[in-house]
């Protein structure tokens, strides 16, 4: 079984309430993420750390970049999908939503997404946690998606064997 059907097309923009959108990641973002993920860095690290070894605490700005290019090469493959969170305007990228092939078993799709810490509590991040399951089930060929660190706990996700 494939991960996603051949004629899949993938969403090239989603609508957030408030103003916002999500749209797939490429390298000239590096501007906006670097600060974005650098200034959520110690939270970032406690919820993807242990699981992804992300974000190190030295990354610098052009690892930052060679990492936005890979994944714009995967979401162009269809292998995997990194969308930004930006404001209107694309002044601001205000935290991310990825969407993986399985690691585990059980899933047919793994999800994890985040915000900027100053963001963490606010009604950006309810809309966003509300909308990414819906968009999920709605948008895309999955199904059994699971949604890591919310589904089960990352501990819990590192505890499965692995399926290769």
């Amino acid at each position: 079984m494939t991960w996603l059907p051949a004629d899949f097309v993938h969403p090239v923009r989603v609508d957030v309430p408030g103003g916002h959108h999500l749209r797939p990641i490429a390298g000239a973002d590096v501007d906006l993420d670097y600060p974005a993920v650098m200034g959520s860095r110690e939270r970032l690290w406690s919820l993807y750390g242990k699981a992804w070894g992300w974000p190190p605490a030295h990354m610098t700005y052009e690892q930052d970049r060679e990492d936005l290019e890979r994944h714009a090469v995967e979401i162009a493959a269809h292998q995997s999908f990194n969308y930004a969170l930006f404001d209107a305007a694309e002044s601001a990228l205000l935290g991310c939503v990825y969407i993986d092939p399985p690691e585990k078993p059980g899933a047919d799709a793994e999800i994890a997404w985040w915000v900027v810490d100053d963001r963490v509590g606010s009604e950006l991040e309810q809309a966003l946690d509300a909308l990414v399951p819906r968009w999920i089930a709605e948008d895309w060929p999955f199904e059994r998606p699971r949604y890591l660190g919310r589904d089960l706990s990352w501990d819990e996700w590192l505890a499965l064997p692995d399926l290769s």
